[in-house]
């Protein structure tokens, strides 16, 4: 990469952090990574991050139902007095409650508290299925697909309350789903089965399979491997496609996004993260188990039998992905973040951030006049401002200003004309942020505004890929560039 400072000619460097607050565990990481532009595209990007610091894993603290406030503070705390990096520092980041965490009462606002705490350059969200899938997979197994380009990856970031599918052929992700099968539905004292807490689904299950035991009972050999049957058959059903194992009513339960992927090649490859995928590959390597229930769940158990499953296993041998038990985390800090080109329209620095802006509209660069004031009325009934994708021509091989890959000057100039027209019911401070995958921002902007004469809030940001979300985060500039995030993943 070529990467070049606009202001003093240097390599500009970022700093970026995840949390990830699991069902069963937590964790951060602070990674450090160059922008600047690509010699082959042209375009802005990151670099190879360099990760600088990645916490130790805890068992993620709760208090009577609910996450513990107090003792996660303390957790983040440590972790950013370890990782030596200040938050004023940080140019982007997330925060994420996945599994049975993201299920209790103050999830929501503990990712907020988090979120704030941390600072503006960072996305805070709980109980967003689809992009925990879509992180896992790009801090699983991204490089591994892009390898094997022509081969179709199943990753299955199988933890203490979920199981995150995501379909992948060269990188990119096209279809994730989400299923209540993990290791911490039942929770036991360590060293047996005993059982000393089980989630709502895991009381459902007890009920599906005829089992008659509750907290302080043990559960025995054989009602053991019921349950264990049943989620080995549910993931089974998940890679296969077999979307009618969920269709009974005790079983659609387990079911908080279905996994409908489209297999018209070669057999998909199964790979597997999270916790319970870190045991697997445990296993496929030899290593000695720990001992019965040692984490106080069946993780182990678990682990055991995706490796004697001949469906599951087929792959846990020769193709091992990256990170494993901490792919979420590496997903979140490494690859949930887009960076822009640096020929953004902005009207004014203090703009910015926008935080939590609706995706309203995705419009083709030829959009209609009408679909155009169809989405800008959406804008106009968002307080905070709201955003616009701006999705590219699928004839790539024209040209603007010989830039291969790039929209024609002619349509710019067309979709600008559209914009003037119909922006002026916006409110002059409200925000609307548009998102391009070209480098036109500063064209488009000045098209739509009559060269500034528009007294609007109107952001083009170019060089962003299309990603299918509800919501986006735009931060600061930075060295002409800003950050954007997207969460709420469709």
């Amino acid at each position: 990469m070529d990467a070049k400072n606009h202001q003093d000619g240097k390599p500009g460097t970022v700093s970026m952090v995840g949390f990830d607050f699991g069902s069963t565990t937590s964790g951060a990481m602070v990674a450090r990574a160059q922008v600047g532009l690509n010699c082959i595209t042209g375009k802005m990007q990151f670099g190879e991050p360099h990760v600088l610091y990645q916490s130790e894993s805890v068992f993620t603290p709760f208090h009577r139902g609910k996450i513990d406030r107090v003792r996660l503070s303390r957790h983040i705390d440590r972790w950013l007095a370890e990782s030596g990096v200040a938050c004023k520092d940080l140019f982007a980041g997330g925060v994420i409650i996945t599994g049975l965490a993201a299920r209790k009462a103050n999830a929501d606002a503990i990712a907020r508290m988090v979120g704030e705490r941390i600072g503006e350059a960072v996305i805070a969200t709980a109980d967003d299925p689809r992009l925990e899938s879509w992180l896992a997979f790009m801090g699983s197994c991204s490089v591994l697909s892009r390898f094997h380009s022509k081969t179709p990856f199943i990753n299955m970031d199988v933890g203490g309350g979920t199981t995150n599918s995501a379909y992948a052929i060269n990188g990119n992700v096209l279809h994730t789903g989400c299923h209540f099968v993990g290791a911490r539905h039942f929770q036991f004292v360590p060293g047996g089965y005993k059982l000393v807490g089980m989630s709502s689904y895991g009381r459902a299950l007890l009920k599906r399979l005829g089992i008659d035991k509750d907290v302080g009972d043990r559960l025995t050999p054989l009602e053991i491997d019921a349950i264990l049957k049943f989620y080995i058959a549910a993931l089974e059903a998940i890679v296969t496609g077999n979307t009618g194992f969920f269709n009974s009513p005790d079983a659609r339960v387990y079911q908080q996004v279905p996994f409908v992927f489209e297999n018209k090649g070669r057999r998909p490859i199964v790979v597997f993260s999270g916790g319970v995928g870190e045991l697997v590959y445990a296993l496929g390597r030899g290593n000695d188990m720990l001992g019965t229930t040692h984490y106080g769940d069946f993780g182990i158990d678990l682990a055991l039998r995706i490796a004697q499953s001949s469906v599951l296993s087929t792959g846990i041998g020769t193709l091992v992905p990256e990170n494993m038990g901490r792919a979420t985390v590496y997903g979140l800090t490494l690859h949930n973040t887009e960076v822009s080109g640096s020929t953004i329209f902005l009207p004014a620095q203090e703009i910015l951030p926008c935080r939590d802006l609706p995706i309203v509209a995705r419009l083709p660069v030829d959009a209609r006049p009408e679909s155009i004031q169809h989405a800008l009325s959406l804008s106009a009934a968002s307080p905070s401002g709201a955003c616009i994708q701006v999705l590219p021509t699928r004839d790539h091989n024209e040209t603007m200003a010989g830039i291969p890959g790039s929209e024609s000057l002619e349509r710019v100039k067309a979709l600008g004309a559209k914009l003037h027209a119909a922006l002026k019911n916006i409110r002059p401070k409200q925000p609307v942020v548009l998102l391009v995958s070209h480098n036109y921002g500063q064209v488009l902007g000045n098209y739509a505004t009559n060269w500034r004469q528009l007294p609007l809030s109107l952001i083009v940001i170019d060089e962003i890929p299309d990603r299918q979300a509800h919501f986006v985060n735009i931060g600061r500039l930075r060295n002409n560039i800003v950050p954007v995030a997207f969460y709420g993943v469709c």
